[in-house]
């Protein structure tokens, strides 16, 4: 079952990036990332603001665009990106599959 919120933290480790770049990314895309907040204060990101935040970190870290290059491929090709972070996972799922099989031998 899916978490209906995820913390900043948690965010984080499923992007292996800091809890600071998360925070930067979410206020640079305010149209597309929406984090509720708790009554802390702390965000709260739901499994949509996740997927987005996936596919802004496959544009900026893995392709290499700038930040106002992501928004503007966001803005034309969402789909397309959606459906490449998408394969992304998969394939990874795929590979640890496979080293558990390894393991296994």
């Amino acid at each position: 079952m899916e978490k209906l919120y995820y913390t900043i933290g948690e965010v984080s480790d499923l992007l292996g990036e800091s809890t600071s770049l998360v925070r930067f990314w979410s206020n640079s895309f305010p149209k597309y990332i929406k984090p509720k907040r708790n009554a802390k204060g702390n965000r709260l990101y739901t499994a949509e603001d996740v997927d987005c935040l996936k596919q802004i970190h496959l544009l900026v870290k893995e392709q290499g665009l700038t930040l106002e290059g992501a928004s503007k491929k966001l803005s034309a090709q969402r789909k397309k990106v959606e459906g490449r972070v998408k394969a992304l996972d998969s394939l990874k799922e795929i590979r640890s599959q496979l080293m558990e099989v390894k393991k296994s031998l």
